[in-house]
């Protein structure tokens, strides 16, 4: 779902208004705190199916891993759902903050770099950095970069920031880290990736 399917017909961030903006956040927002609850019952269902299954005899056991898989299956599927969702809200937060910021961005020349780009590519880009909570001078940087980086460079900023927080997850899941010293590299993990998108 992208900028088009948001709003119809207005596929350009000059038509968009503030107010169908943050309706659609808060419309977003509720959807992902009923996505994590939903993961989490099904996360739990699983564990409670898991801990019936241990003593039991082999036929039971094949009924409680075949109603695990279909859980499973469908908490993928609520997962992918959330992915989805989250980018969308991401998407939405970075326009509310591009919208709030128009009468400046208009004296800096940028507004119009951003009406010109297509709707496709100016969702993308925008799905890839958080301008929330950051200064109008940041904030223009940071639009400045989307446009002279390659796309490219931000999905593997993306995906690297996130394989290491699951190999960090994983690394004290076994017991092979210690939280405190694991969390440490994450916070700094992420401010790096912050001095990068500045």
């Amino acid at each position: 779902m992208g900028i088009r399917d948001i709003f119809g017909r207005k596929n350009t961030v000059e038509k968009l208004s503030l107010r169908e903006l943050q309706a659609e956040e808060i419309r977003l927002k509720n959807r992902l705190e009923r996505l994590k609850k939903d993961i989490n019952q099904i996360e739990k269902k699983k564990k409670q199916l898991f801990q019936e299954g241990i003593g039991a005899d082999k036929l039971k056991k094949k009924m409680l891993a075949q109603e695990i898989k279909s859980l499973d299956m469908e908490q993928k599927l609520k997962l992918k759902d959330f992915t989805m969702a989250q980018k969308q809200y991401t998407l939405v937060k970075n326009l509310i903050i591009v919208k709030k910021y128009e009468k400046e961005l208009r004296k800096v020349g940028l507004w119009e770099k951003l009406s010109k780009v297509e709707p496709e590519q100016l969702e993308q880009a925008l799905i890839k950095i958080n301008l929330d909570g950051k200064e109008f001078d940041e904030m223009v940087e940071g639009l400045n970069r989307v446009f002279e980086m390659e796309i490219a460079e931000f999905e593997e900023t993306e995906d690297q920031t996130e394989r290491e927080l699951m190999k960090a997850w994983s690394q004290v899941e076994a017991g092979e880290a210690d939280v405190e010293e694991v969390a440490e590299k994450v916070v700094s993990l992420d401010k790096d990736t912050e001095e990068e998108e500045l």
